[in-house]
């Protein structure tokens, strides 16, 4: 793993501290926030803020599979997506993998292959990357193997997903968009409804399996919860069994009700920017202005997660502190991770640097490593030089 960053002080910027903008500096030695008088860096013009925490992104599947049928080596590919990751602020990654009956790159080998490459890049990484697995419900023959994967990778975040009825009503409605899900996973439309016919032919055995995950996953202090609830009677179930974090409710109700429960809500990033859900769902700005969204996610699509930050401040629905904590320490209270979030003496040294002009991201430490610099950022980074004699030394 690349060495810390030399100690250095950011001097002249704006830093989120404390809930509020204060011009201050902030200091990082030894990959974390700390005190006292360093060699400064001098970032007048810009944010700092606390390094995001995206709970959710499945870009990362771009990287290993650009196009159908066309899989490169998954470290190589997961080493690519951290640097996107990166280079719009992110310090600390899930990525969303699937453990379906879909199969292909959705399936359990798939799946269990890129953890095993996650594992051998996570030596040479540049931010925090963990993986989230996406369980649909009716994979029910692979539980145990499940539990098993979870256990060996020490992987600390599993959603449960039931597409099975969106599946089918695609394929009975929209043949030609069934074929082309087929496709994109590299498989034929009759092999992908033979695997949704084998999963809806376990529907009775669903419940008792989704309750011996959940048992397996409260001994070994995974976090998990549900995504797609389409309405309050699924979340409250999901939440019943412990399924506590609700991403992606596709209602208003599903939403409310698991602010009913103090269950975490989490959004797409993407639905706030673009203005609305792309398949018709509920639009993530009606839940924050009702106050029934807890934190943002990337989704689909990196950037998304700055600009959604601009998009709510611009709109006056969120401060500038209030954004960004629903993409960084909202994010952090809810995956359990008291070391990151916020910047202030002892946590991990996190940050992401904006030009508070272009509002974009020009720099990222993650844990104290330069995991990206670019621009005006890099110009004053490089213009310092007793940060690089201490970085040569």
């Amino acid at each position: 793993m690349a060495a810390v960053l030399p100690p250095l002080r950011l001097v002249g910027a704006t830093i989120l501290r404390d809930g509020e903008m204060q011009s201050r500096s902030v200091a990082i030695a030894d990959g974390r926030i700390t005190k006292g008088p360093l060699p400064a860096v001098d970032l007048a013009g810009f944010h700092v803020f606390p390094g995001i925490i995206d709970l959710h992104g499945d870009a990362f599947e771009r990287h290993l599979a650009p196009r159908p049928g066309t899989g490169f080596d998954l470290v190589d590919g997961l080493a690519s997506a951290e640097r996107e990751a990166a280079a719009n602020g992110v310090t600390t990654a899930w990525f969303a993998q699937g453990w379906s009956w879909e199969g292909a790159r959705r399936g359990p080998d798939h799946a269990e292959a890129v953890l095993e490459a996650l594992a051998r890049h996570r030596r040479r990484a540049m931010i925090d990357i963990r993986m989230q697995l996406r369980c649909e419900t009716h994979l029910v023959d692979h539980g145990a193997r499940l539990i098993e994967t979870v256990r060996r990778h020490r992987v600390d975040y599993v959603v449960f997903n039931n597409h099975l009825s969106e599946a089918e009503e695609t394929r009975r409605a929209r043949p030609e968009v069934f074929a082309m899900w087929a496709h994109a996973l590299g498989l034929t439309p009759e092999d992908y409804l033979a695997g949704l016919e084998r999963a809806a032919a376990r529907a009775r055995e669903v419940p008792r399996h989704l309750c011996t995950l959940a048992e397996a996953f409260d001994r070994m202090g995974v976090v998990y919860g549900s995504h797609d609830d389409p309405d309050g009677e699924t979340r409250e179930r999901f939440s019943m069994i412990g399924a506590r974090i609700a991403e992606f409710p596709t209602t208003r109700r599903a939403a409310a009700a698991a602010r009913a429960m103090n269950d975490p809500v989490l959004m797409g990033a993407p639905n706030v920017v673009r203005g609305g859900s792309q398949s018709g769902n509920i639009a993530a700005t009606d839940l924050i202005e009702a106050g029934l969204c807890d934190a943002l996610v990337s989704d689909y699509y990196y950037p998304a997660l700055v600009q959604a930050v601009w998009t709510l401040v611009d709109a006056g629905l969120k401060t500038l502190p209030e954004a960004w904590a629903m993409i960084s320490t909202r994010p952090a209270e809810i995956l359990r991770q008291p070391d990151r979030g916020v910047i202030a003496p002892g946590k991990r040294a996190d940050l992401t640097i904006v030009n508070a002009e272009t509002r974009r991201v020009e720099a990222t430490i993650a844990g104290g490593r330069l995991a990206y610099l670019a621009g005006e950022a890099g110009r004053r980074f490089l213009s310092a030089p007793e940060v690089l004699r201490m970085a040569a030394e």
